[in-house]
């Protein structure tokens, strides 16, 4: 039997972090990854090949869509032939994931499947952003068996209870904790309770939840103080960027969810380096903020 685990959040909650702390909870079994990116730049992917787990990436669109589902069952059905104990699922942050269990509940296509539940990571600062903007946040709360409230140290005691308080008003009787850099405790995983699935006669194909996007090239090496403070012009504009970028100091992991800029430097290897995938939503305006930033300084442009 493959217990499956489903992983949700949206763009910047802290997924990819949160998976590698709970890799740690599944000592001496035998695991496999399914990462879900919405871009093509595969940094997920990247992030967690450190971990030495078998690994199977789905880009550029939401597994849940009917644009990736044929990809994802494919995938799944892979995996359980190589007889994985637990089987986590890292969906893109855009994913809508109320099918997922008329997708699993397929006993003859997937064999020996347990579906343990879903994890939901929302950001403590971001949340009543999001929330208010994007139907998604509540799509992926509704099926959601725990939800974990995480950078906590980033956001007040006040506005981390009032996240509790939505997540509670919207998911009524959810197991909800709080957490910082996508911390777990064992228990935790224990105390999941996945509800009896709804048998279904067909598997519904949505529609991919779409924000908009762009992809933004530097065509020329920047140090990194220059980098972010270009960055610094639009990111409050957005709600994700990320990618790998080479500078005058070396290569570096782009990540910033709103406002929040992180520069890491990267050892080794990064796929599409130079290539920031820009995610962002109707009424925020990131191609104007972005194109003010390509006038002001050469040497990138927008695809």
């Amino acid at each position: 039997m493959s217990s499956l685990y489903l992983i949700t959040g949206f763009l910047g909650a802290g997924k990819t972090t949160f998976l590698k702390n709970m890799v740690r909870c599944f000592p001496g079994r035998k695991l496999a990854l399914i990462v879900n990116e919405f871009g093509r730049e595969g940094v997920d992917g990247a992030l967690l090949s450190e971990l030495g787990v078998a690994m199977t990436e789905i880009d550029n669109g939401s597994i849940f869509c009917s644009c990736r589902l044929d990809q994802f069952e494919s995938a799944l059905a892979g995996t359980l032939a190589q007889g994985p104990d637990v089987i986590l699922v890292e969906a893109s942050g855009l994913a809508d994931p109320t099918s997922v269990r008329k997708v699993l509940d397929q006993p003859a296509r997937f064999p020996g499947l347990v579906y343990a539940g879903a994890i939901c990571l929302v950001d403590a600062g971001q949340f009543h952003k999001v929330f208010a903007t994007t139907r998604v946040c509540a799509l992926q709360l509704a099926v959601s068996d725990l939800v974990l409230i995480n950078k906590t140290d980033l956001a007040a005691p006040e506005a981390v209870a009032r996240v509790r308080a939505e997540v509670l008003a919207q998911r009524p009787g959810c197991q909800v904790h709080e957490t910082t850099f996508g911390q777990l405790e064992a228990s935790w995983l224990s105390a999941l309770s996945a509800p009896p699935a709804r048998t279904s006669a067909a598997v519904p194909h949505v529609k991919d939840i779409t924000l908009q996007k762009f992809t933004l090239v530097l065509d020329e090496i920047l140090s990194a103080a220059a980098l972010e403070s270009l960055l610094s012009l639009f990111a409050g504009d957005t709600y994700r960027i990320k990618g790998f970028a080479p500078l005058a100091e070396g290569l570096f992991l782009v990540d910033c969810v709103g406002p929040q800029i992180q520069l890491t430097p990267w050892p080794g290897m990064a796929p599409n380096p130079g290539r920031l995938s820009v995610l962002f939503g109707n009424g925020q305006n990131a191609r104007r903020s972005v194109q003010t930033a390509i006038d002001r300084r050469s040497g990138l442009h927008i695809e």
